[in-house]
């Protein structure tokens, strides 16, 4: 069976042809007449010789009349029913992308929005929080199977939200079979009756549902805050605790051996924590611990009452630790941890000890935890060597550039999966800082992260003499991590319209039962997906809606319940599959499968499915939609990007070949790729290029009285690059800003404060304060770039002979290299295999 990441095997293997081992300069090969100055202006009336329903588009979205409630079951007629207009929608304007070469949109993508009543539309779940990768749900399995395109939720359940409807309440309404949560999309049959709109089950309005709390009025059931609210949170009453709720509890086991010492963290951890340990979340019932840890392992008494913090050194890993002895100390207890964090780093400072026991530490630590659970932030430094969960080198470095296979994607032993999950099961997340430069086997060390919940950071060039750019990447995420919220003993249950069904989910859980994943912690940077199939008919239905239900413990010892509600309305063609489909999901979710392939099989598997993935959903809508053939390749507009972004995939630290990459990156990249929000997944795969040397006020953002410049995205192709410019880089976690050679000399003095060129700082990460215009535009842009994001990415401002060009010029994933095709090639490559 040739490789796919759609659900369906198709028969006969696409085989991608190896390039040419030539240099191609700046621009594709042999572009045909008119490729390179195309406008991205639509194509003529005559190259849209078909007709389809164009409701998929807001604007020809027809209006229904109003109800008496929000009910999707209510809609009449059936929106596959409804009249054809004249005109094609946006989303499927045929686009030959051989002929169409401006195809990136001047700014941000919006997902598509899902053609409802308009009052449905405006309460819809909003897309940074839930969205699908098909906005149209197909009505059968087998529809899905033709359109070829991968059928997905993505969701981000516990993002940071500038407004959060909150409701106390006695009562929680929901349906007595399914136990869904009243929603906006319930239908009210009467005012004493409401029917599910996952079931379909009738129920009946409790009494104190009919008094409104916002309006202070009765009888308006339809008009309360939770029919009114997709994303709502609820407090629990008692019935939804099965013990008192958890403290915050807070253990750091910390690397001193001399590698850690040397690389200069602990100064940088415990500075942190002096700085931050009182807003870290929490109540009187905060506890802190800590763990350190070479060869020996370390226990600090922190009990009040103790003149100076007592340490304890065992120095038999493999026998019995006395942990019970030590507890945990109340957060408030201020003295005896300002003592510890002051004289940690120069309590190791002269040690000589090189080894790192790990698992020993870990399962000390869980020891520590498991009465209470809570959240263990571990940082690590080398490859452990000492004691359970031992590990060796697997990489060779010489086949860090190998266009064969890429050998220990999946873990050397499974003691730290088994570990995560008794962690897991004590309600305990492991977050795990990894800062090396050497070879750690982050493909095993992910594991405890992987199943408890946790997170992964990764710092592989950590030196705090020598990297200051990278000591203050540190110091920020720190920041964030101590003082985000932070959910505690969470369980997160999706369910979906009758005749849906999940069956694969991607992320940092474990997997309790069918549908609920298990989250010792959850925080507002972790994002979830799943893959969905269709296993009865939708025929009789209108709409769809799915719902993720977030149960959890806050800081604050609350017991509370995040609900996001989506509806998505419920299509019988291809052409209305197409007109729905969200390229940005698709590749996101696509990304996610990829990585599992690359585990469980292998990595050139995991390449050929995402190659086939496009592939073959443009060769069913060539064949199953268009209806008069034309030579090119063709794809509706609303997926004219997906070639590209499969392209970008293959080229991703996670997938590429051929190219140098340590073993750890690729993991690590891989890690990312499963647990991010899809916004910054999007940023790692196809990074934002923008020309910065001429940004003006019009058309700026206005922030907070500040404005922000928002200049043009361009294409990833050194082509357009202009010596006589500065370029930015936005991507993910990274931001480079690229001189040229003959830069404008206004830009060199009034930005980055030189007098020419040749006074670029070799490693320059931060933008002078300069009181020009010029100065401050840039500033502002880049500031509101990083402010989207959880994450601290730095700036390398870079020249022609910086060692980081390099990595600037890998992101230019329109171009070709000596291991991989140019977008054009790919093209062609893909043309070939469609027209067959």
């Amino acid at each position: 069976m040739r490789p796919v990441l759609v659900l369906v095997p198709i028969d006969g293997p696409h085989q991608q042809p190896a390039p040419p081992v030539r240099h191609m300069g700046l621009s594709y090969p042999s572009l045909p007449p008119g490729y390179q100055n195309t406008s991205a202006s639509p194509m003529q009336a005559q190259t849209q010789p078909y007709s389809l329903c164009s409701l998929y588009s807001p604007l020809y979205c027809p209006m229904f009349p109003p109800q008496l409630s929000a009910g999707p079951a209510q809609l009449s007629p059936s929106l596959a029913g409804l009249s054809l207009q004249s005109q094609t929608p946006e989303t499927l304007r045929v686009v030959n992308l051989l002929q169409e070469r401006n195809l990136l949109p001047p700014g941000p993508i919006t997902p598509p929005t899902p053609c409802l009543p308009q009052d449905l539309q405006k309460i819809n779940c909003h897309p940074e929080v839930f969205r699908s990768t098909l906005t149209n749900i197909p009505q059968t399995q087998s529809l899905l199977n033709k359109a070829k395109l991968p059928l997905g939720l993505l969701l981000h359940p516990f993002k940071d939200l500038s407004q959060l409807p909150v409701v106390t309440s006695s009562t929680i309404v929901r349906c007595r079979s399914c136990r869904t949560y009243i929603n906006p999309f319930v239908t009210f049959l009467d005012q004493r009756r409401w029917k599910c709109n996952l079931c379909y089950r009738v129920n009946d309005v409790p009494e104190e549902f009919m008094y409104n709390p916002v309006t202070r009025s009765y009888g308006e059931p339809h008009k309360r805050p939770e029919v009114q609210n997709a994303t709502i949170e609820f407090i629990a009453p008692s019935e939804y605790m099965l013990r008192p709720p958890q403290p915050a509890v807070y253990l750091f086991v910390l690397d001193v051996s001399h590698n850690a010492v040397e690389t200069g963290y602990l100064d940088v951890v415990c500075q942190s924590l002096l700085e931050n340990i009182n807003a870290l979340p929490g109540d009187s019932r905060t506890k802190i611990g800590f763990i350190s840890f070479d060869s020996t392992i370390h226990f600090y008494n922190l009990q009040e009452g103790l003149a100076q913090p007592q340490m304890l050194i065992v120095s038999d890993i493999e026998g019995e630790r006395p942990e019970s002895a030590y507890k945990l100390c109340h957060l408030n207890n201020s003295l005896s941890r300002t003592d510890l964090l002051k004289s940690l780093p120069q309590m190791f400072g002269k040690t000589m000890e090189t080894q790192s026991a790990l698992g020993p530490a870990l399962q000390a630590a869980f020891k520590l935890l498991s009465p209470t659970g809570g959240r263990m932030s571990v940082f690590q430094t080398q490859l452990p060597k000492l004691g359970v969960g031992a590990l060796k080198s697997r990489e060779d470095p010489n086949q860090r550039a190998s266009a064969k296979e890429i050998p220990n994607l999946s873990p050397a032993t499974d003691f730290y999966k088994k570990l995560a999950l008794d962690c897991s099961g004590q309600q305990v997340a492991v977050d795990l800082f990894l800062l090396s430069s050497q070879y750690c086997d982050l493909a095993s060390l992910a594991c405890i992260s992987r199943y408890s919940a946790g997170s992964v950071y990764y710092y592989p060039s950590y030196q705090q003499q020598h990297n200051p750019a990278g000591v203050e990447c540190f110091q920020k995420d720190l920041k964030r991590y101590l003082t985000r919220k932070i959910g505690l003993e969470a369980v997160m249950r999706i369910r979906c319209t009758k005749g849906l069904s999940i069956h694969t989910f991607h992320g940092n859980f474990f997997v309790r039962s069918t549908d609920l994943l298990s989250l010792p912690n959850v925080n507002p940077d972790a994002g979830f997906a799943v893959q969905m199939s269709i296993e009865e008919n939708l025929v009789d239905m209108q709409s769809v809606s799915f719902q993720a239900a977030l149960l959890y413990t806050s800081s604050k010892g609350e017991r509370r319940i995040r609900v996001h509600t989506m509806c998505l309305p419920v299509v019988n063609s291809l052409s209305d599959i197409f007109a729905g489909a969200d390229v940005q999901a698709i590749t996101g979710l696509l990304a996610s499968m990829a990585v599992d392939r690359s585990v469980t099989s292998s990595l050139s598997d995991a390449r050929d499915a995402m190659t086939n993935a496009s592939i073959d959903s443009l060769t069913s809508y060539r064949t199953s939609v268009l209806t008069i053939q034309q030579p090119g390749l063709l794809a509706p507009a609303c997926l004219r990007l997906f070639p590209l972004y499969i392209l970008a995939l293959l080229k991703q630290k996670a997938f590429r070949t051929g190219t140098s990459t340590r073993l750890d990156d690729r993991v690590f990249a891989m890690c990312q790729l499963k647990y991010q929000p899809l916004a910054y997944v999007m940023l790692m795969i196809h990074p934002a290029l923008y020309r910065v040397d001429d940004l003006t006020d019009e058309g700026a953002l206005n922030i907070s009285e500040r404005a922000i410049p928002q200049p043009r995205v361009q294409q990833l192709s050194v082509e357009k690059l202009s010596r006589e410019g500065a370029f930015l880089m936005d991507a993910g976690s990274v931001i480079y800003l690229w001189i040229g050679r003959n830069c404008n000399p206004d830009f060199l003095t009034q930005v980055l404060g030189v007098p020419d060129y040749a006074a670029v700082p070799q490693n320059m990460n931060l933008l002078p304060e300069l009181d020009t215009a010029e100065s401050q535009r840039t500033r502002a842009f880049v500031g509101w770039l990083r402010e989207q994001r959880p994450f601290f990415p730095i700036l390398h401002v870079i020249r022609d002979e910086s060692p980081l060009k390099a990595s600037f010029m890998q992101n230019m994933i329109e171009d070709r290299t000596e291991s991989a095709l140019s977008y054009y090639e790919f093209l062609l490559h893909v043309q070939q295999q469609v027209s067959k």
